[in-house]
């Protein structure tokens, strides 16, 4: 009876802390990616005021009739906005889908791009531009990415999961290494081989990553589809924690952990799928942002994924409107950005986990 009452006590204070922890974090990261929209909106080639910016969002919203002119208003609803809501989105879907893989591999250095989701959105997108059909229709490029993306994970699970239906994570990273080599091998012979000039920029351009191309018509399809796996990948937090801990305790304590792994591992790659195919290839954000917010908040999943999701959009927002203004009119593509930052960073977690290893 003493051990029930001090095991409810203890885990009503873990679940006040993550209650804590998720409120202060919410709020940081919420005012700044609110701070950075604004800024996200007001810069760029055509420089609009912040305070037009603010009574256009407003009067958007309902609220007050804007003094901007129908130039700016035009740039700000058509242009802006949706990339700013894109990269939000896009960023979101990254940073949880990254926080779900590292969980899921119990390695700090895992990504989105581990199991070949990227690599197979690459080859979609540059057999879509070889053919000629990305020129046709705005739509067929993320559709072949996407389509190239999903081909990546069914192939990936059909190798990785074992016999009498459980998941190996050894076979899957393998598979997913294979994979990324393969396609990115088909990819590049894609683009040696193609004659078109104008083709072969456009392909480099899309592996490089870009929001360049946002439109209202894109972010109706990404942003449903980044809230919902959000949302599932939220539910499933819990279960996240305690495969960590190991399969054994897991399914001691309920867990059913073949089927919790495939739906984790399924969503996650239906979200970074998704973002891939509208943004093209963006390297690093599921690998800094989860990470980051584990060294400030702990390894506790049910505060890691919504504050990765926050986290994952703010930091792609920054990177993207940076791109558009450090060389203005020049826009340098983002996933540049990204990964200036992010190669840094991972060498640093390369070093830092060599030097765990030789301690032990």
């Amino acid at each position: 009876m003493l051990r029930t009452t001090v095991r409810k006590q203890r885990g009503s204070l873990a679940a006040s802390s993550v209650i804590n922890r998720l409120f202060v974090g919410s709020a940081v990261i919420g005012t700044t990616l609110l701070a950075v929209s604004l800024t996200a909106l007001a810069t760029g080639p055509v420089a609009i005021p912040p305070a037009d910016v603010l009574s256009v969002a407003l009067e958007w919203l309902g609220i007050g009739d804007s003094s901007a002119s129908d130039t700016q208003r035009a740039v700000i609803e058509n242009i802006r906005i949706p990339r700013t809501l894109l990269a939000i989105a896009v960023g979101a879907g990254l940073g949880v889908a990254g926080v779900t893989m590292q969980g899921l591999f119990r390695n700090p250095l895992a990504d989105p791009g581990i199991i070949g989701v990227s690599a197979g959105g690459a080859l979609g997108a540059v057999i879509a531009i070889a053919a000629g059909l990305a020129a046709t229709s705005t739509l067929f490029l993320p559709l072949f990415a996407f389509i190239g993306a999903s081909l990546a994970t069914v192939t990936v699970f059909t190798v990785g999961i074992a016999a009498g239906g459980r998941v190996s994570m050894a076979s899957l990273l393998l598979a997913g290494v294979a994979v990324s080599s393969l396609f990115g091998a088909i990819t590049s012979a894609i683009i040696i081989l193609t004659s078109d000039l104008e083709a072969q920029r456009e392909m480099v351009f899309w592996l490089a990553g870009g929001l360049e191309d946002a439109r209202w018509n894109s972010v109706r399809i990404v942003l449903p589809i980044v809230l919902a796996g959000t949302v599932v990948l939220i539910a499933f937090a819990r279960d996240l924690n305690l495969l960590l801990v190991g399969e054994d305790e897991a399914r001691s304590l309920g867990v059913r952990v073949g089927f919790v792994r495939g739906l984790l591992m399924s969503v996650a790659a239906l979200v970074t799928g998704t973002a891939v195919a509208f943004s093209g290839t963006i390297a690093f954000v599921g690998l800094v942002v989860p990470h980051s917010i584990r060294l400030l908040i702990g390894p506790d999943h049910r505060a890691l994924v919504p504050l990765s999701a926050l986290g994952g959009g703010l930091f792609l927002l920054v990177a993207d409107t940076l791109a558009r203004n450090v060389a203005s009119p020049i826009e340098i593509r983002v996933g540049i950005i990204t990964a200036l930052a992010g190669a840094p960073f991972f060498l640093f977690l390369l070093i830092k986990q060599r030097r765990q290893t030789e301690l032990l």
